[in-house]
């Protein structure tokens, strides 16, 4: 049986070196849940080391979280990759590592704060967390996927970091599971601008960075669950369904 669950599915913690100290597990978990979501996905710059810590804090509430990154291309376009299990999430994780260097500098760029479910800093993390990784945009889909993930274009109407500000168009041989729109231009208004896409679901996230912006914007999926092949099969059905 499908059931509505309202998600935001992009959500940074402290531990992205642009986002508050205020945005860390628990208060993430609590903030989600004020604001009537159900289920989220922490996707921080190039890492990964807070997503268990947020579940350990969801467990015993109704909120579902789903381990998550925003992942860097050499390109600088933002991707986001969804798992169902931490297992994906790491596999892909080492990868990134592997592909990404330099130091951070916490007082150019901010601290980027590891935090447990209990409010404790267990350390920070010291790579160039928002730097891009060597790995190309079609390298990073492919990664995804590969490791059973969903590969999320991010913000594609923003005019840094998506895959239309950087390359100004999507590649035929790239393939994303779906495109995210910021909530300032919204999904009806996104489908007359971007015609030439309507063959892929359109979605609206938060991209919090700040404990007030989580749930500011959302998209509500009708699902048996929240997992990815669940995802996946309601992309298929938010197609612009006059194409």
């Amino acid at each position: 049986m499908l059931k509505k669950f309202r998600c935001d599915l992009h959500i940074h913690t402290c531990l992205s070196p642009c986002a508050a100290l205020d945005i860390y597990p628990s208060a993430l978990v609590k903030r989600s849940m004020a604001v009537g979501l159900d289920v989220i996905a922490v996707s921080d710059h190039n890492a990964s080391e807070n997503v268990p810590y947020v579940i350990e804090a969801a467990k015993g509430t109704r909120l579902i979280v789903l381990p998550g990154m925003e992942i860097t291309s050499r390109e600088e376009v933002h991707t986001l990759a969804i798992f169902d299990n931490l297992e994906g999430l790491y596999s892909v994780q080492r990868i990134v590592y592997a592909a990404l260097g330099g130091l951070n500098d916490p007082v150019r760029f901010g601290d980027q704060a590891i935090v447990n479910q209990l409010d404790e800093v267990e350390g920070f993390n010291e790579r160039l967390l928002i730097g891009a990784t060597d790995l190309t945009l079609e390298e990073v889909v492919l990664n995804v996927r590969d490791a059973g993930g969903l590969a999320i274009a991010s913000h594609i109407d923003r005019e840094s970091f998506s895959v239309l500000s950087q390359l100004g168009f999507i590649p035929m041989d790239i393939r994303f599971d779906a495109l995210e729109i910021s909530a300032r231009m919204g999904r009806p208004r996104a489908r007359q601008f971007y015609p030439e896409y309507a063959d892929y679901a359109l979605i609206e996230n938060s991209d919090a960075h700040c404990l007030r912006d989580v749930g500011s914007a959302f998209t509500d999926f009708l699902l048996e669950a929240p997992t990815v092949a669940e995802f996946k099969r309601a992309f298929t059905e938010m197609r612009d369904p006059r194409d």
